[in-house]
This record gives structure tokens, sequence and C-alpha cells, in this order.
């Protein structure tokens, strides 16, 4: 019998230190190589567009189906500071309207255009890529949120497709133990000293 607690279905869990935190993105390689290669987002990277990142490796994987995709074949793992992601989660607002969340939608709107930071709250995914009954966060940055995140938050680029389509391979072999194994290891972060939006009631 597994006794194991699952967790809180609202929790951020991310790879992280005493002063960063690791959060995944997938690019074609015009801009994904040379990320990766010079620690920092090359000039065709646009400021002014919202960029979505994500804590979870596995919800990355998901999302690129494992480097696989077109537009997203090199998949980054992006280190940024823990104050800014706080920074982030402080003036973020929810990336759509949840009745007991926000009074009347006009509301959510109006805190909508005030944020340049957006959550999004979407099933957790296992080894085989199967939605999980908890959330993983996905952060949308626009604006102030955007420009902050690629010239002062970020602290490192590492380019983990090598590894995405290592686990890949395994699983499909069946070996899902060594897959597991492989996986960046993934743990709560309580402390970042700002509100979590959350779907209260979904």
């Amino acid at each position: 019998m597994n006794d194991q607690v699952p967790p809180p279905r609202y929790e951020i869990r991310a790879r992280h230190t005493d002063s960063t935190v690791t959060v995944y993105q997938a690019y074609r390689p015009s801009i994904g190589l040379p990320a990766a290669r010079d620690g920092r987002f090359p000039p065709v990277w646009k400021r002014d567009r919202m960029t979505w990142i994500k804590p979870s490796f596995l919800w990355m994987m998901y999302r690129c189906g494992w480097g696989t995709k077109e537009g997203q074949e090199t998949v980054l793992a992006v280190e940024i500071t823990r104050e800014g992601l706080g920074w982030a989660l402080e003036n973020a607002e929810l990336s759509h309207y949840v009745r007991g969340v926000h009074p009347d939608r006009a509301a959510w709107q109006r805190g909508l255009r005030r944020s340049p930071t957006r959550v999004q709250w979407d099933p957790e995914r296992d080894l085989d890529l199967n939605p999980l009954p908890y959330r993983s966060l996905q952060l949308g940055l626009s604006g102030e949120a955007s420009r902050r995140y690629a010239d002062e938050w970020l602290v490192s680029v590492t380019d983990v497709t090598p590894l995405a389509h290592e686990i890949h391979g395994l699983v499909r072999a069946g070996r899902r133990d060594e897959a597991g194994g492989l996986l960046p290891a993934e743990t709560p972060l309580a402390d970042l000293g700002a509100p979590l939006p959350v779907e209260a009631g979904r």
C-alpha cells in the first residue's frame, strides 16, 4: 500500500537553491542554442512578448513533447533569482476569471490590465505525461516582468535537451526507475514572501 501523501493541489515545486529557482522553457534552436551558449537571450528574443516559464520539468516535457515539437526543439533550464520569482508572484493576476476569487469579471479584467505577470495552474504530469490530481504552476511574464526576467533575474541558461531525450528514451524502453532517477529534484517553495494566486473551487 502506498501511504505517500499527495502534494497540495496548489503548490510551487521547483529545483532551487537558497538564492535561485530553475524554470524551464523550450525554443527553436535559433533562440535556444545561443541562449545556452551565451547565458542570455539573443537579440531575436523579444522582450515585448509574453513568455511563459514553468518550474516543473515534466510539465515542460508535456508541453514540448520531450523536445520534439516544432519550434520547441531546444529545452532550456533557466536559473533565476528567488527575489525575481517573488516579485513576479507579488505582481501576478490569474490568467482567467474565477468566480469566488474575483469580486466580478470586471475586477479581474482591471487586475489583468495592471499586472505584468499571469498565473495559470494546469495538472502536473507523470513520466508518461498523464495528468496528476494536483497542479503545476505556469507563469506568464509580459512588459516589465519580461524585461526583468531577461535582464535582471537571469543567472544561468543550460541546454537540457539531451537530458529530455535520455529520460524519454528510458520511459519508452520501460525503464521507468532509471528515468525517474534522472529527473531534476523539485521540492516545495514556501518562502517566497508573496501571496500565491490560486483558483479556489477548481
